[in-house]
């Protein structure tokens, strides 16, 4: 009986000791009833983090975005030639990044004055006998006349198509995109239609096809067929490359003198209800398209 009894009184002891050491380390805290006044109580809106932040016009628009936005150039080449001094506002040279053009500043580029446009986007179809670019000093007709009327804002020539080339021909103020349509990574196709003064040979169409080597450089030919129904000097050659008479100088590589050149398709844009010598706007899906690229 008496283990009994010292079995038990050592586990009531236990225990005990285990409340006393629980009162020791959690000591009773005292507390307060607070009431909320529902007048000091502030609400808090908060801003989604994938919400971009607009531009405020009222605080002023940043330089490069104002030279790309005049048709100039893209906002990272702006940057560089912000920091080479080429841009002035008021007539001081500014060469600091970030700066803001207030509505009321006079902004030059390169001594020009340029202001920020609404973007516009022109498709012409070009005919021969007109060259392309913004003037000519030998007095030679230019294909701006030929859109002169097409827009109210400064346009011009994405890329080139030599006098004797007739086919697409975009025209725009977005040095953005511009840039985009000319660069040769981003793989831009352009179809072409040439008419050659004898039949193209099996054997050349397909050397053709293969990458050759042209005054020192690679030449990729994306793709390279007869038209269907058409004598085998009518030929469908599709490229990327943007060097100057590309199309003529690689039939002539192997021998053959181009008669006719028509680009036919460019980035996707066609001359669907677009006679030769006219011009249109883009619609929106078509430079929803191009900015996609």
């Amino acid at each position: 009986m008496a283990a009994k009894e010292n079995s038990s009184r050592g586990r009531h002891a236990k225990k005990d000791k285990k409340d006393t050491s629980k009162k020791k380390d959690y000591p009773k805290m005292k507390t307060k009833n607070f009431r909320v006044n529902p007048q000091n109580v502030k609400t808090f809106k908060v801003k989604s983090p994938t919400t971009p932040k607009k531009e405020n016009v009222a605080d002023g628009i940043r330089l490069n975005k104002y030279i790309s936005n005049s048709g100039i150039c893209s906002r990272r080449e702006a940057d560089v030639y912000i920091a080479a001094g080429n841009a002035t506002v008021n007539g001081k040279i500014v060469t600091e990044m970030g700066y803001k053009v207030q509505v009321d500043d006079i902004v030059r580029f390169d001594g020009q004055s340029i202001t920020p446009e609404t973007k516009r986007y022109v498709l012409l179809n070009k005919p021969k006998n007109f060259i392309t670019t913004m003037d000519d000093e030998r007095g030679r007709r230019t294909v701006m006349e030929l859109v002169s009327n097409a827009a109210k804002e400064r346009i011009y020539p994405v890329g080139r198509l030599d006098r004797n080339t007739t086919g697409l021909l975009l025209f725009t103020n977005d040095g953005e995109l511009a840039k985009k349509l000319t660069h040769p990574k981003h793989n831009v196709k352009k179809l072409y239609h040439a008419s050659l003064d004898k039949k193209l040979t099996l054997k050349d169409l397909h050397t053709i096809s293969q990458n050759f080597v042209l005054e020192g450089k690679m030449v990729f030919v994306d793709s390279i067929s007869y038209v269907d129904g058409q004598p085998k000097t009518e030929i469908g050659i599709e490229i990327h490359s943007g060097r100057n008479r590309i199309v003529r100088k690689i039939f002539e590589h192997f021998g053959y003198a181009v008669v006719k050149l028509d680009r036919v398709i460019f980035a996707g844009l066609t001359k669907k209800n677009l006679p030769r010598g006219h011009h249109r706007p883009l619609t929106n899906q078509e430079v929803i398209n191009l900015n996609m690229i």
